[in-house]
């Protein structure tokens, strides 16, 4: 959970927003746009909710209990505009994303302190829903508009863009066909859209002018991404990672997140040719029992995701893997627990997510009569996350004494240091002038922690030395 802003300006007359973001990227890049969207009505971002003339809550559904979560923070905020009004200085209240979606009315009558519900797809409707709230109306906006949210959303000014750092996200694909049956994304986001590629393209360019040395595709399903190209055909997202590459001062590609069933050759063949392409990628299996992913409906048997490691491994030696697990689904046996141990031990991880399964309302594993006692959830997600800890702890370690080039892209907890990110998407913090933050540099890795690395900056014309293979990971 997170919050989007840079400092606030100390003009007391300029209405101030505050977004608290919830969840996943795309929210962080969603967040980033609705600001963008209320800028040129006068809203200029507040560090804090104390300072804000409207505050939005940008809510995320997919992890347990997500819904309470926000009714919490809701009830934490009633206070502040009672104080408020007293004071003589309304402030107005919104909820976005996905538990927006979800709750819809129904988030009127729980919560009375919130003006108005906005889903995902209608952000671009933002000034008005926030004027239609300030007039007494208390407006919901979460039906799927016909038009496309993106061509009505202002670009943000350069200006902005340089203060949200050299690392962008930018979302190229919404929605999801997939119907897992643990997911409420198909009913929170919609079916699957795809971006043009040309304005993609477009997007991609005023963020390097900004500044951007990196970008990270996003998309629920990114690798299902199939915008028009210029020539009005269908394309896929490995030819669009190959019209990136060619934008000079793009630094660093990665796309996030993955479906097992939409790798395509385009895209291996990406990974195999394209060095802007990071060598790691996140992608999800969830479970490595064959009779579980079919109950999931993930459409891919544990085999064929191991197939499509080596295909990766094969076209890019070096690459890493993330993934997210479910255990505990609706049925799982300690067979089928087991299962995914094996595929854990197989693949082996540089780091992944794992999760306790949780029913969603209206989605069909919710309804499965053979849940999974809590108790026995909680035991396999223990010995799932030692297993994964382990591995991730390993594959730290063997970048100790390695150099690679890392990406400044904010300032360290300390004076004197900066800190970013590696090609593995490792957080990496060393002693370095600010004037380095923005850009790739050489940095000897002298340390591996828990959930970092320390380094030293190398000078000169030293060049950084590129992994050339993952190194094996523990079995045990």
């Amino acid at each position: 959970m997170t919050s989007r802003h840079p400092s606030a300006p100390a003009d007391s007359n300029t209405p101030k927003l505050f977004i608290k973001t919830y969840g996943c990227q795309m929210n962080v890049y969603d967040s980033d746009r609705m600001s963008d969207a209320l800028a040129p009505k006068g809203f200029e971002a507040s560090t804090t909710p104390d300072a804000a003339d409207l505050i939005i809550l940008n809510t995320c559904h997919i992890r347990e209990k997500a819904a309470e979560k926000v009714y919490s923070e809701l009830g934490r905020l009633r206070a502040l505009k009672e104080e408020r009004l007293k004071a003589g200085r309304p402030l107005t209240i919104g909820v976005a994303g996905c538990v927006a979606q979800a709750e819809g009315e129904e988030m009127l009558s729980r919560a009375p302190v919130v003006d108005f519900v906005v889903g995902p797809q209608a952000y671009h409707r933002l000034p008005q829903l926030v004027e239609r709230a300030r007039d007494g109306e208390r407006p919901v906006e979460t039906d799927f508009p016909t038009e496309d949210k993106f061509e009505h959303l202002p670009q943000a000014t350069k200006q902005v863009t340089l203060k949200r750092g050299p690392a962008a996200f930018l979302t190229v694909q919404e929605g999801c066909d997939k119907f897992c049956t643990f997911c409420v994304v198909p009913y929170t986001r919609g079916a699957e859209t795809s971006r043009p590629m040309a304005r993609l393209l477009d997007e991609a360019r005023a963020l390097v002018d900004a500044g951007v040395r990196e970008i990270t595709l996003l998309g629920q399903n990114v690798n299902a991404w199939h915008g028009e190209d210029a020539g009005g055909t269908a394309s896929n997202l490995g030819k669009l990672l190959f019209a990136l590459a060619e934008i000079d001062g793009v630094d660093r590609l990665r796309y996030t997140t993955s479906h097992p069933r939409d790798m395509h050759d385009e895209l291996f063949a990406a990974h195999r040719d394209l060095d802007k392409v990071m060598p790691y990628l996140h992608l999800p299996v969830q479970a490595g029992s064959d009779r579980i992913l079919k109950a999931m409906n993930r459409q891919h048997t544990a085999d064929e995701y191991r197939a499509l490691v080596d295909k990766l491994r094969d076209a890019r030696p070096d690459i890493a893997l993330s993934g997210d697990f479910i255990v505990g689904f609706p049925g799982e046996t300690d067979e089928d627990f087991e299962a995914t141990l094996q595929l854990v031990r197989d693949v082996g991880y540089a780091q992944a997510y794992s999760f306790k399964y949780s029913q969603r309302p209206g989605t069909p594993a919710a309804t499965h009569d053979v849940q999974v006692e809590e108790d026995v959830k909680a035991e396999r997600l223990a010995r799932l996350q030692a297993l994964l800890n382990d591995q991730a702890r390993a594959f730290n370690a063997t970048m100790v004494g390695r150099t690679m080039d890392v990406l400044l892209d904010r300032k360290g907890k300390r004076a004197g240091q900066l800190a970013g990110r590696s090609p593995y998407l490792q957080a990496v913090h060393l002693d370095a002038p600010d004037a380095l933050q923005g850009h790739v540099v050489p940095v000897r890795i002298d340390a591996a922690h828990a959930n970092s690395l320390s380094g030293s900056l190398l000078h000169g014309d030293t060049a950084a030395m590129p992994a050339t293979a993952v190194p094996e990971l523990p079995v045990a």
